[in-house]
């Protein structure tokens, strides 16, 4: 069925960075519906001209230039639409409804690229105003609330309007090509799975470590923090997939069965656990690839006084057979030495050591900077005697496919909205449970004045986060 796709917040950093150049890409390799409009919804009054203007400043400066073509772009921005509106005034959704001049044969899919707190009043009034109908369906971006209490408002009002099946609840870091890999790494190679499991790994370890501190993005952090921005659903998703049970089929209710699971599994830390389990950090000035840096309370909309964290680091465990007594250990923070995305499984030593020098084997798999996934193996160095030193068997995803470019993970969630595919995405469930977990983390901060650690900017965090793996003999990979 031909359809159209709204970008509400349509000249936002999201829209112009991400979702247009995507698009794009979809569009060159022949991916879109032959007539599928893009319409960017914002309340500037822009004539149609100056928006693909601003459209195409933004996807050349994103879009690397062996894949820009405009002949490509041309034909693309005759896609593009503008329609100025207040999203929270109701009698703009009607003269929206004129002007897609909706008569039940086209589909629409909404997605609001915009603050989360005008999430509720675009469902409302897109329901209001007769533009929900069965062939419709809206993407929402996180954070989808900032506690339980609020996402639950979020589901329900969105809920009135759409029904769940119509719902894309999207994370982008679910879009990435390793991700993915990291389902089939477990689900399709027979080698893993004897082994993916309490009895032979030690720890698991997943970072999402950024050198860059909050850029424009001040007033919004300063009201979520590292927890809600990134922790609450990026890396609780990651955790979800190292830790699921193989779904009975691959296929989007059966995946997300068990990532609820899992979830509903996490044993809850609250009260004075959160002194044990958790650290919470804040950078301070310091020195990042070179350059110096301000200290986070002297960013740009964030108050001088705040406590917001910028660094979190904490211990989890999950309660069921397959990982009773193996702790996940989860840290990200900004302004960091080093940008990196990755995942450590760390297997337990062998039960006897035959040579001084033997290590324990870990299985890396790296998001970014790049993507790879590595093994690390005891091998013995030449020479006389037995001298053992790691080695690293890896899958390097860039050299193992040269022919096939990179998708972008915007650009496979956008295709799978588009074909009606709700894998990668989050069930109303799955958002609830991540905020019935990290709730009484962040109460327990509140109530025991756990304020965060301080660190420099450029360093690898408060020194207290590593202590969460000293105590058990481990470091931070």
């Amino acid at each position: 069925m031909p359809c159209d796709m709204l970008v509400f917040g349509g000249t936002g950093d999201l829209a112009l960075h991400k979702l247009l150049p995507a698009l794009y890409h979809l569009h060159r390799e022949n991916r879109l519906p032959q007539d599928m409009r893009i319409i960017g919804i914002s309340r500037k009054s822009l004539p149609r001209e100056h928006y693909i203007d601003l459209a195409g400043r933004h996807c050349r400066a994103q879009i690397e230039r062996k894949d820009f073509s405009e002949t490509s772009w041309l034909s693309f921005s005759e896609r593009l639409e503008y329609f100025a509106m207040n999203a929270e005034q109701t009698a703009d959704f009607g003269r929206l409804a004129s002007f897609l001049g909706v008569n039940g044969q086209r589909g629409c899919i909404y997605y609001l690229a915009t603050a989360p707190q005008l999430f509720e009043s675009i469902a409302s009034n897109l329901a209001l105003t007769g533009l929900t109908g069965a062939n419709t369906r809206i993407v929402i971006e996180k954070p989808i609330g900032h506690s339980l209490q609020s996402a639950l408002a979020i589901n329900a009002k969105i809920g009135e309007a759409f029904s769940e099946e119509q719902v894309f609840r999207i994370d982008h870091y679910l879009g990435k090509e390793t991700v993915q890999n990291l389902m089939a790494l477990r689900f399709a190679n027979a080698l893993f799975e004897p082994v993916w499991r309490a009895a032979h790994i030690d720890h698991v370890q997943i970072s999402v470590n950024e050198t860059i501190g909050v850029e424009n993005r001040g007033e919004y952090y300063d009201h979520a923090g590292a927890m809600r921005d990134m922790l609450q659903n990026h890396l609780l998703q990651l955790l979800c997939l190292v830790a699921m049970e193989a779904p009975v089929r691959f296929d989007a209710d059966s995946v997300r069965n068990e990532k609820v699971k899992i979830l509903q599994a996490l044993r809850p830390i609250s009260g004075m656990d959160v002194q044990d389990k958790t650290v919470r950090g804040q950078y301070s000035a310091g020195h990042v690839g070179g350059h110096n840096a301000s200290a986070y309370y002297f960013e740009k909309g964030v108050d001088n006084d705040s406590d917001t964290e910028t660094f979190v680091a904490l211990e989890a465990e999950i309660d069921n057979w397959r990982w009773a007594g193996v702790p996940f250990y989860l840290r990200t923070g900004k302004r960091l030495a080093k940008k990196t995305s990755e995942i450590v499984i760390q297997f337990k030593p062998v039960p006897h050591s035959l040579f001084n020098d033997s290590q324990a084997n870990h299985l890396l798999i790296r998001l970014q900077p790049e993507e790879r996934i590595s093994i690390e193996l005891m091998a013995k160095t030449p020479g006389k005697g037995m001298h053992l030193e790691p080695v690293e068997l890896e899958i390097n995803l860039a050299k193992a496919f040269q022919d096939n470019r990179r998708w972008k993970a915007y650009e496979r969630l956008l295709l799978d909205v588009i074909e009606n595919d709700s894998t990668l995405f989050m069930r109303r469930d799955e958002v609830e449970a991540a905020w019935q977990w990290v709730d009484p983390i962040l109460k327990g901060w509140q109530q025991h004045y756990q304020r965060p650690r301080p660190y420099p900017a450029g360093s690898n965090g408060p020194e207290q986060a590593h202590s969460l793996l000293e105590k058990n003999g481990c470091a931070w990979h």
